[in-house]
């Protein structure tokens, strides 16, 4: 819609976007490295962080950075996920077919493990989306995966991605056995104001636009309503470039800024 108007290859601001043209954050750069730590120890990682930080690109992010001839990663995101259907997902992502019982798709999983391990030279990595609206009984059931061999070693890395409130969850005296067993916890900040610039700055560097669209001011106040989080920032700027564009504006100020976010967003 706005592309054309502004010169544009490829449209900026959406989940398309390939994570390796995505702004680096210190904070970032930071959590990638401990979850590259993770993958290496076969750890188990918690990574939280409000609503729209970007935790899902982040573990894009990470996954694409593996060396995949060393490791496996496994994702799951399932609002709604049981211990069967976690290790039939898991299953299915390693070649095979999950067993009806819960016992039979543990050791069958064990199995396969210990097979990628020893014949493949493959570490699995896996990464449970969404983790904050895990139950009890999934969240118990994590905690008996990691008992391997009388505890003596971890059959995978585990990595847990959820809102704030899986940490919150993870507090509680309930869940105390579980957290004893984590061993790196991460949390994803809100970019701050010079993040809010360099992230958007790149993005229209990706677009191929060619030149700045958002003045300093229209960055400052984009900045002030999405408070730093990544998803708001992309539905604010490509609101106001579609506004910009069907206005005929080559550059997007604040007074523009401020039209879409009063007329649209609010």
């Amino acid at each position: 819609m706005y592309e054309s108007f502004y010169g544009m290859s490829a449209t900026p601001f959406t989940r398309a976007t390939p994570v390796s043209e995505l702004l680096g954050t210190h904070a970032s750069e930071e959590i990638l490295s401990r979850l590259g730590y993770a993958a290496e120890q076969q750890l188990f990682a918690v990574v939280t962080g409000e609503c729209g930080t970007g935790k899902t690109t982040l573990i894009r992010k990470f996954t694409e950075n593996l060396d995949h001839s060393r490791f496996k990663p496994l994702y799951l995101a399932d609002s709604k996920l049981t211990p069967r259907h976690f290790y039939k997902g898991l299953l299915e992502q390693m070649g095979c077919e999950s067993k009806f019982y819960r016992g039979d798709a543990k050791r069958l999983l064990h199995q396969q493990v210990e097979l990628m391990k020893g014949m493949h030279q493959l570490s699995p990595v896996v990464i449970v989306d969404e983790a904050h609206l895990l139950d009890r009984e999934m969240l118990e059931e994590l905690r008996f995966l990691l008992n391997f061999r009388m505890d003596a070693e971890s059959p995978m890395a585990l990595v847990l991605v959820g809102q704030s409130e899986l940490q919150d969850r993870l507090r509680l005296q309930t869940f105390a056995a579980i957290r004893q067993r984590i061993d790196l916890q991460c949390r994803m900040p809100h970019f701050d104001r010079s993040e809010t610039g360099g992230y958007m700055e790149r993005q229209i560097e990706y677009s191929g636009a060619g030149r700045d669209l958002f003045t300093a001011a229209a960055v400052d106040e984009i900045h002030n309503w999405s408070g730093g989080a990544a998803r708001l920032i992309n539905k604010a700027a490509t609101h106001c470039l579609i506004f910009g564009s069907g206005q005929g504006h080559r550059v997007i100020d604040d007074h523009m800024v401020r039209q879409v976010i009063d007329g649209e967003l609010n």
